[in-house]
């Protein structure tokens, strides 16, 4: 075999070994945008009880909520609650917004999580408790109809994934060759 022959061989190997490992990262955001999902729900959830049954005010209740998880959205929690004890003369719609403008363009949140969670602080903060519980509930709702949908298509989206990554390094191998 000649050093050219075997030199191919690698970069093929190489090839298939990068474009299944891109399947296998894309699967596994996939599985990570649903566990974030998840997790807010449970945030939300808890949010919800600590409004409505501990009485707290917001900056509290975020404090709580962002205090009893780790991760991602429990730091979100915890940085709209200080900006909430330091308010500088905004209004929480206005720093809910910012802070969900800060949240990191490259996490596996979805555009339209984001804008779906930007909208929920819209009507928080400034209406009664009974409508901040229907507008909490409503935003559950929506929330729930997305884990839904991730769900139902989670097996199916991430074996495309894993499978594509295998079949484009394969296609590209013999195309090299």
């Amino acid at each position: 075999m000649t050093i050219s022959l075997l030199l191919k061989v690698a970069g093929c190997g190489m090839v298939v070994a990068g474009t299944s490992g891109y399947g296998s990262w894309m699967a596994a955001n996939y599985r990570q945008r649903l566990n974030l999902l998840l997790q807010l729900r449970q945030m939300v959830f808890l949010l919800k009880g600590q409004i409505l049954y501990a009485n707290a005010p917001l900056a509290e209740a975020f404090e709580a909520v962002g205090k009893r998880m780790e991760g991602m959205l429990p730091e979100f929690f915890l940085q709209v609650a200080g900006r909430l004890y330091g308010q500088q003369g905004k209004t929480f719609c206005e720093i809910w917004k910012e802070e969900v403008g800060q949240i990191d363009p490259e996490s596996v949140l979805a555009n339209t999580d984001r804008q779906s969670l930007a909208a929920l602080g819209e009507h928080l903060g400034y209406l009664d408790r009974d409508m901040q519980e229907r507008n909490l509930l409503l935003y559950l709702e929506q929330l729930d109809l997305v884990i839904r949908g991730l769900r139902e298509r989670q097996e199916e989206r991430c074996r495309l994934y894993t499978s594509l990554g295998v079949m484009g390094g394969l296609f590209l191998t013999v195309l090299i060759l």
